[in-house]
């Protein structure tokens, strides 16, 4: 086991023309609330896996799905992020490379705390969420359970490095807007493109341009 970072920050990945739809919303949805809308601007995910999200088992919350929680990853540079940026596995129908990526970090203690002011659920997982072997905590004290060397390699090449990695944070339903405490983007004209959206937003947190992020 190794020691959490303090704070533990969680990252959540989306297409920049989806921003519009959050600030709408005032908050990131569940893919299943998504759904009920029609889907999202862009839909970046593969199908296939987020269907079968739906119907995995959050394990410590009996009765509740995957698909039914907010997901976000444990870093930035994720392994869906390399994905997106190679666009050549097979079940991608999305193709429009990192480029228009942006990443939405958030503090996990902090989410953590939201959900319990609100009778809300979280969870976390020690691997990919979407994979039915995947093991889930409810209990922050149980961070030190992920793999956190995992978490932070850059080469995810080797099995075991690549589950741990892909680690994820999970809120039930719905995450506030508001409780987004950055922005990272891969290059200026995104910055741009983001603060532009923020303009008439009541919560506007700071936008970086952070290519240590990307690939």
């Amino acid at each position: 086991m190794t020691d959490p970072p303090n704070p533990t920050w969680i990252y959540h990945i989306t297409h920049i023309n989806n921003l519009g739809s959050i600030l709408t919303d005032d908050g990131l949805l569940s893919d299943a609330e998504m759904l009920k809308r029609g889907g999202p601007a862009v839909a970046v995910g593969m199908s296939e896996i987020k269907k079968n999200r739906l119907q995995y088992p959050v394990k410590c919350h009996e009765g509740d799905t995957v698909g039914e929680y907010v997901p976000f990853y444990f870093c930035p540079r994720s392994i869906m992020l390399y994905i997106l940026y190679r666009g050549n596995h097979p079940g991608l129908t999305y193709h429009g490379g990192q480029g228009p990526i942006v990443h939405l970090q958030a503090n996990a203690e902090t989410v953590a705390a939201w959900a319990a002011s609100v009778d809300g659920r979280w969870a976390f997982s020690l691997a990919n969420a979407g994979a039915l072997y995947a093991p889930f905590r409810s209990d922050m004290a149980q961070l030190s359970e992920i793999d956190w060397t995992a978490v932070r390699a850059t080469d995810f090449r080797e099995a075991k490095v690549k589950e741990g990695k892909q680690a994820e944070f999970l809120v039930k339903r719905f995450c506030p807007w508001s409780l987004i405490e950055r922005v990272g983007v891969g290059s200026e004209e995104v910055q741009r493109q983001v603060l532009a959206a923020l303009e008439g937003a009541a919560h506007k947190p700071p936008v970086a341009v952070l290519p240590a992020w990307y690939f």
